[in-house]
C-alpha cells in the first residue's frame, strides 16, 4: 500500500514538473526579441565581468530566469559548431574536451584558486604533449593477416613522415618516436621547472601522465600488444629512458655541446653511425628552442598554445665553418696537443 501511494507521489511531482517546464519554454518562446536576450552567455562573458571594479560588478544585472540564460537552439548550434569557439563539438571539428575543460578550469582558477590548478595543468599538458607527439608522428601499415613488416632487429616498421625521418634518415618505429618525444618533452620541462613549488609537480606528472597514456595506446592499436603485463613491462621501461634522458640532456647543457650531442646520439641513434651534421643540427635546434621558451608569455605556455620550430633550419647553421678554424694555435693548445699525442 505505501509503495502504490509513493507511486502517485511520484506521478504528481511529475506532471506538475512537466507542466512547470512547459509553461517556462512556453514563455520564452514568447518573449520578446532582443539582443540582449540573444548574447551567448559563456565563460569568457563571466571572466570579462570579473575583471570588472566592485561597483559595476555590485550594480550587474544578475540573471533571474531562464530565459536571460537560453537563446535559440539555433544559434547555440552555430556557435559549438564556429571554428575557434572553446565549447564546439568534437565531431564538428571543434578544439577537443581537453580545451573545453581547460577554458572551464582557467574560468574557475581565479575564484577557487589553488583547487583547481590539477585541471587547468591536465589540460595545458595535453595540448604540450600533443604538440611533442606530433613531431615524429608515424603509422603502422599491416598486411591482411594484422602483422606489421619489422626491421632487422624485430621491431614494427612503420610510415613516417619529416625532418626526423627524411631528413636525418631515422627508422620509423616505436622507439624513434618515443625518445623524439622525450626530446622535446624535455624542452618543456626545462620551462615547468621555474614554476612555483606548489604548481610544478602537478604540471610535471600530468605531462609524463599523457605521454604514458599514448603510448600504451599505440602499443594495442599498431602493435598488437594485447597482454596487460607486456606493455607494463615496456612502460616501465620507457619510465627508466625517460629519466635517463632528463640526466643525460641535463649534463649537456651543463657541460657543452659535446657531452650533450653524445647524449642525443645514445638516446636518439642508438649508438650507431650517423651523418655528424645532422647531430649538430639536433644540438643547435634543442638548445634554440630552450632559449625561445624563455621568451613565451606563462599564460601562453599553460594554454597549451606553443609550437616546435623546425631543426630544419638548424642545417644552414651548422653548416657555417667556424672562425676559430682558421686560427693558428695558441702555445697553450700546442703542449695540450703534444701532451695528447704522447
Amino acid at each position: 500500500m505505501a509503495s502504490s501511494s509513493a507511486c502517485r507521489a511520484c506521478k504528481r511531482a511529475l506532471q506538475q514538473h512537466t507542466s512547470s517546464f512547459a509553461q517556462a519554454t512556453t514563455r520564452r518562446s514568447t518573449a520578446p526579441s532582443s539582443s540582449s536576450l540573444r548574447r551567448p552567455f559563456s565563460l569568457a562573458s563571466r571572466t570579462a565581468q570579473q575583471s570588472q571594479s566592485p561597483s559595476q560588478s555590485a550594480h550587474a544585472e544578475a540573471p533571474t530566469s531562464p530565459a536571460k540564460l537560453d537563446y535559440p537552439l539555433s544559434a547555440q548550434q552555430a556557435q559549438r559548431t564556429a571554428p575557434g569557439n572553446a565549447y564546439a563539438s568534437a565531431s564538428a571539428g571543434g578544439p577537443s574536451h581537453a580545451t573545453m575543460s581547460q577554458v572551464i578550469a582557467q574560468g574557475l582558477h581565479g575564484r577557487a584558486g589553488d583547487s583547481t590548478e590539477t585541471y587547468v595543468a591536465y589540460g595545458g599538458t595535453e595540448m604540450l604533449f600533443r604538440e611533442c607527439a606530433r613531431q615524429a608522428d608515424y603509422r603502422v601499415e599491416k598486411d591482411s593477416e594484422g602483422d606489421a613488416p619489422k626491421t632487422a632487429k624485430g621491431e614494427d616498421l612503420g610510415v613516417g613522415e619529416g625532418w626526423w625521418y627524411e631528413g636525418l634518415g631515422l627508422t620509423p618505429t616505436f622507439n624513434t618516436w618515443a625518445q623524439i618525444t622525450f626530446l622535446h618533452m624535455y624542452i618543456l620541462t626545462t620551462h615547468i621547472r621555474k614554476f612555483p613549488k606548489e604548481h610544478a609537480p602537478a604540471w610535471h606528472q600530468h605531462l609524463l601522465d599523457h605521454f604514458f597514456y599514448e603510448a600504451e595506446n599505440r602499443m594495442v592499436i599498431y602493435h598488437n600488444m594485447q597482454a596487460r603485463g607486456i606493455r607494463n613491462r615496456y612502460l616501465q621501461d620507457l619510465f627508466i629512458q625517460w629519466r635517463g634522458v632528463m640526466a643525460a640532456y641535463d649534463e649537456g647543457l651543463v657541460k657543452g655541446d659535446a657531452v650533450l650531442a653524445a647524449a642525443l646520439w645514445r638516446n636518439i641513434w642508438k649508438a650507431e653511425e650517423i651523418n655528424a651534421t645532422g647531430l649538430a643540427a639536433v644540438v643547435s635546434y634543442l638548445r634554440r628552442e630552450i632559449n625561445r621558451l624563455e621568451q613565451i608569455t606563462i599564460s601562453d605556455f599553460t594554454s597549451g598554445q606553443i609550437t616546435f620550430g623546425g631543426p630544419e633550419q638548424e642545417e644552414a647553421v651548422v653548416a657555417e665553418e667556424s672562425p676559430q678554424l682558421s686560427e693558428p694555435f695558441t702555445a697553450t693548445e700546442s703542449e695540450h696537443t703534444e701532451e695528447a699525442k704522447n
